[in-house]
């Protein structure tokens, strides 16, 4: 017996085929389930604009759902909707008064007929609940809606088509619908409000013959239509791997650190710079960005505490301008981790970047919706491997309540999700504050063990001389502190 080989049809759905493992297999049989108003009718929509030709025509059964002309009338909304294609390669067919009289061979009988002159590759039918609820009122009841459900099925398998039934389903129905049976496929869509946020969420429940990715994935419904953000695994083949080399190290700009960080921050390195309310984290990072930039080095910046105008210096905004940084739209609020993931490897993608900035941690889970916030952790440990996997090196800043009593390195526990960290901090001399940096780690690497005074200036971070009896300084007790031009000095 020779294999048979199956088609897998593109459904043009970023994002979607990713999850379903290659595409919509070719004459298979597909339920689009979900809770009212979750996007099952734009889904189904989308998918068959985008796969409709002249040799693979589409049918769109409506049953007493929302009437065609209605239904039509804002889908043509999207840029997906052809009008060019109705009636030559789409065509829409209401079935509603063939169902009002409880007749559901008439109902088949209609669907046949349609099929067979029209000879469509690819068959719709939205909502298919509507069926299921009409066979309570009927003599047939649940017995005649199986019947209906296996008839139909057999003649989904005699007409060479896939086939899509759209329908409103909760988990009690799912789980005594003979539809799910029958189905090769299965999508389950759904929105989850919490506080004041909407999410919606989408899972291959089922796809016969082929691996499709597990899990809960996000999706959006914009003025495009449906975009599917996939959970932060990613492909091997889904990215352009930055070749990187084992000893290489890229400079922070800041010449004193790169020697206190041992000769730079490592190649595909995670660094985060911790510290107070304006320590000169920010600084740092743009200071990170411009250097890539002189070095040849592309970058991406993605701020969700300041517009990108009060992020960027003019030099920065310079290089926006030219193309050798690139910023990352995080205006939205209620994202997901998997939303900003998407955008940061297409862009890593497209300008070959080298070099990543988050800024901050703080910000980011800030602009998630409520329901992302629980699983940051877990979240943020997946965006981090998959962009250092592409060798990228990735600068991120979190802001610290900067205590005399206490030694924190990270707010939520992060600190295990970097490989270097870099900590800022204020120091109370002479009644003044000024600031001070030290190494805390870097991964496989030796590091200066010093802390030393730095300050801003208009060329960045400048540092200077070491803070001594720095074990005072952590501990709160007073201090002995010698620099140039200074005389010893206690606080």
């Amino acid at each position: 017996m020779n294999k048979v080989h199956i088609q897998r049809l593109a459904t043009g759905i970023p994002g979607l085929d990713n999850l379903l493992g290659g595409g919509v297999p070719e004459y298979s049989f597909n339920l689009l389930a979900g809770t009212p108003g979750s996007g099952k009718t734009t889904l189904a929509h989308q998918i068959m604009f985008s796969l409709a030709t002249p040799e693979r025509r589409a049918l769109f059964f409506t049953v007493l759902g929302e009437p065609p002309l209605k239904m039509l009338r804002y889908q043509q909304q999207f840029p997906f909707f052809d009008v060019a294609k109705l009636n030559q390669s789409v065509k829409f067919v209401n079935l509603a008064a063939d169902l009002l009289d409880g007749d559901f061979d008439r109902v088949l009988a209609r669907i046949a007929a349609e099929v067979a002159a029209f000879e469509p590759g690819l068959v719709f039918v939205d909502s298919f609940r509507s069926v299921a609820q009409s066979a309570r009122t009927m003599d047939a009841g649940t017995a005649g809606l199986q019947h209906f459900v296996q008839q139909l099925g057999m003649q989904m398998t005699g007409w060479l088509a896939t086939t899509f039934l759209i329908g409103e389903y909760l988990a009690p129905e799912a789980e005594a619908s003979p539809i799910f049976t029958v189905a090769d496929g299965i999508l389950w869509l759904s929105q989850q409000v919490q506080r004041d946020a909407m999410v919606r969420k989408i899972q291959v429940v089922k796809m016969r013959g082929q691996a499709q990715s597990l899990g809960v994935h996000t999706f959006r419904i914009s003025d495009k239509g449906v975009e599917i953000f996939p959970r932060a695994v990613l492909q091997a083949d889904s990215a352009q791997h930055v070749p990187i080399s084992g000893s290489e190290r890229l400079s922070t700009g800041a010449p004193a650190l790169d020697q206190m960080l041992g000769g730079g921050i490592p190649s595909a390195y995670s660094m985060l710079v911790v510290g107070p309310s304006g320590s000169g984290k920010t600084v740092l990072a743009t200071q990170f960005l411009a250097e890539g930039a002189r070095n040849g080095e592309p970058g991406v910046i993605a701020a969700f505490e300041k517009s990108p105008n009060q992020l960027l210096s003019r030099q920065l905004n310079q290089l926006v301008d030219s193309g050798m940084v690139s910023v990352v739209n995080t205006r939205t609020l209620d994202l997901s981790i998997d939303e900003i993931l998407h955008d940061l490897v297409a862009m890593i993608t497209r300008t070959q970047a080298r070099r990543v900035v988050i800024d901050s941690l703080s910000g980011f889970e800030l602009s998630l919706a409520p329901a992302f916030r629980d699983d940051f952790r877990e979240s943020l440990y997946r965006l981090i491997a998959v962009l250092t996997g592409m060798g990228v090196t990735v600068l991120m800043t979190a802001e610290l309540e900067d205590r005399y009593t206490a030694l924190s390195f990270s707010s939520h526990g992060n600190a295990f999700l970097a490989d270097a960290i870099v900590m800022q901090r204020y120091v109370e001399l002479d009644g003044s504050l000024l600031r001070a940096i030290a190494v805390v780690k870097v991964r496989a690497s030796e590091h200066s063990k010093e802390i030393r005074f730095f300050e801003i200036d208009g060329g960045g971070i400048q540092i200077g001389a070491a803070v001594t009896g720095y074990q005072g300084i952590l501990a709160g007790n007073p201090v002995r502190v010698a620099g140039p031009g200074r005389s010893d000095s206690v606080f």
